[in-house]
Formats: structure tokens, C-alpha cells, sequence
């Protein structure tokens, strides 16, 4: 991913209002961010527990989606959308996002479950076992790296072919 400045990332939201876009708040490591291990970038907003955020590459151009989390969560531990990871080290939850255009200002949503705080592009990179990855774990780490980006794509896609 690009690295993105405070003002690309604000005007890339396509299912919020200007007012939503100014009053969000960035990942508290903004400036640290490691852009280029970074498939989508992912946060949740510190000063609104419900809602989390998420800029998609989609032909090379930031696609931010603001996301609520839904009030009842799974009961049984789900599997993340995006990353599919099998042994996660964190809790997965079940987030709508508003439809772009008008489609969602009518209040048509689409729903995923995601890791609860947006750690997919950190699953997908851990090394894989040996039993799990054979004798390529490389090659298994690099076919997730890009199943992430293909279903965070399809996701954001989603929400803009709707709207």
C-alpha cells in the first residue's frame, strides 16, 4: 500500500459525510505505520468505541470505508473474512458499513466479520507452520499475503458497485 497522508485518508472515505470524515480520529501510530507490510489499513476510532475504519487500495486509489460494529457479536469464535486466519491470536467481530452513494444514504448496509481490531495484514504475514505450509512456508505466507488483498478488494468493492 501507499503510504497516505492525514488529508488523502479524510477524502477517501466514500460512505461517510464530510462531518464523519472530519471528526474521525487516525490510528494512534499513524506516523509509524509500515506501509509497505500494510494491505489495507485498519483502526478502530478511540473516541467512538463502535466504529472502526478502513482504507482499501482498489486500482491504486485509497477506498476508506467507515465501518460500525454491530451490536450482538457472534457467540462462537468466527473466522475473519479477510485474513482467514485459522490460529488468531485476537478476537474477530461482526462490523456493518453504509453502502457508498445512494444506496447507502437510503440505509442499505453489507456486513463482514473482521478482526476485531484490524490486525489481518499482521495474521497473514506470521510464519506457518511446518505442518500447515509443507516445505515452502514462504510461498503458503506469500498466497495469504495476497488472498488478503483480492478479499479486502472485494470487500471495498462492494460497497462502492452498490452505491
Amino acid at each position: 500500500m501507499h503510504a497516505l497522508t492525514e488529508s488523502q485518508i479524510r477524502k477517501s472515505f466514500v460512505n461517510a459525510s464530510l462531518r464523519e470524515r472530519n471528526a474521525l480520529t487516525l490510528p494512534p501510530d499513524f506516523a509509524d505505520i509500515d506501509w509497505e507490510n500494510t494491505d489495507y489499513l485498519g483502526w478502530r476510532d478511540p473516541k467512538l468505541p463502535l466504529i472502526g475504519y478502513m482504507i482499501v487500495p482498489v486500482d491504486d486509489r485509497p477506498v476508506g470505508i467507515m465501518l460500525r460494529l454491530g451490536g450482538r457479536q457472534p457467540r462462537t469464535r468466527p473466522q475473519c473474512s479477510l485474513c482467514e486466519d485459522v490460529q488468531l491470536p485476537n478476537e474477530v467481530a461482526f462490523y456493518s458499513a453504509k453502502l457508498a452513494g445512494p444506496a447507502g444514504r437510503k440505509g442499505n448496509t453489507v456486513g463482514t466479520l473482521v478482526c476485531s481490531n484490524f490486525e489481518c495484514c499482521a495474521n497473514v504475514r506470521v510464519r506457518p507452520s511446518k505442518i500447515y505450509a509443507g516445505d515452502d512456508p514462504e510461498a503458503v505466507r506469500s498466497q495469504r499475503i495476497e488472498s488478503l488483498r483480492t478479499r479486502a478488494d472485494g470487500f471495498a468493492r462492494r460497497i462502492l458497485d452498490k452505491g
